[in-house]
């Protein structure tokens, strides 16, 4: 089924994620209501009625397009945490974070983007990154490369010698163990700042405008299409535990992306105190 489907014309879903930007998040862009903004664990915790109403869109969707299929989407594990236990059940799962960059949302800030993945046994097999008030569409299919608005793209490797541009945890969803790990970044040589969107900023690195990322929470909307889209651009990435990041599993935190392999290699050494 999975394979029947991936061997097809995938633009049935691009639309389904473009549709869901176009009616359920780009209308409310700028244009939310107080009482439209809702904390979930805290005040830097947001989210708002775009992100539950573009996840009920795309949960609709997304399994019409495939049946039999599952949904594992940000607001709905926060209403039922069982819900993520489908990313190691046997039916293909659609990892979906509706709005990825909720601060910069509500803030009128448009970087900001829909996420969307397909994966089947913990393999993440294609993925979307919809940066709707940016108007750019990244896309990957595993083993058929990475491109943005339907042209290739290579993450390359940074120039020798040349500081490394990483971005880092947001301090704001830090604690302070982890805060105390990733200033061992903090070194000549590496010129690191706080993370945006995670979806937007594994899209920098895909491109080659960021060199690296190092991340300390395992979410798997919010990484599952960036991770894909990496590695079909040429990068890698590594837990601290020296094997790589699934999102089908316990994973030992931090964990290291980089635009190439040497990259990912020398900040998971990095965070480790190497």
């Amino acid at each position: 089924m999975i394979e029947e489907f991936l061997a097809q014309d995938l633009s049935a879903v691009e639309e389904a994620v473009r549709k869901a930007a176009a009616v359920e998040i780009m209308p409310r862009f700028r244009q939310l209501a107080e009482h439209e903004v809702d904390q979930k664990s805290g005040p830097h915790d947001l989210v708002t009625v775009a992100d539950r109403k573009a996840e009920e869109h795309l949960t609709a969707a997304l399994t019409r397009l495939l049946p039999g299929s599952a949904v594992v989407g940000e607001e709905a594990v926060h209403a039922d945490p069982a819900v993520y236990g489908a990313l190691r059940a046997d039916a293909p799962v659609w990892i979906v974070d509706p709005v990825d960059g909720t601060r910069q949302f509500v803030g009128g800030d448009p970087a900001f983007c829909t996420l969307v993945a397909l994966a089947h046994r913990g393999e993440i097999l294609a993925s979307w990154t919809f940066a709707p008030a940016l108007d750019e569409l990244a896309t990957a299919v595993r083993g058929r490369g990475a491109y943005v608005n339907g042209e290739r793209i290579h993450s390359g490797s940074p120039q020798p010698g040349a500081e490394l541009r990483v971005a880092i945890a947001h301090p704001l969803y830090t604690s302070e163990e982890n805060k105390r790990t990733l200033a061992r970044l903090d070194v000549p040589g590496v010129a690191a700042r706080p993370c945006g969107s995670a979806g937007l900023e594994y899209l920098k690195v895909a491109r080659g405008e960021m060199d690296g990322l190092a991340f300390t929470w395992p979410s798997a909307w919010d990484h599952a299409a960036g991770l894909l889209l990496v590695a079909e651009a040429g990068g890698a990435q590594s837990t601290v535990a020296g094997v790589p990041f699934r999102i089908d599993r316990d994973n030992a935190l931090p964990f290291a992306v980089g635009r190439d392999e040497a990259t990912a290699l020398r900040i998971r050494d990095l965070l480790r105190g190497v």
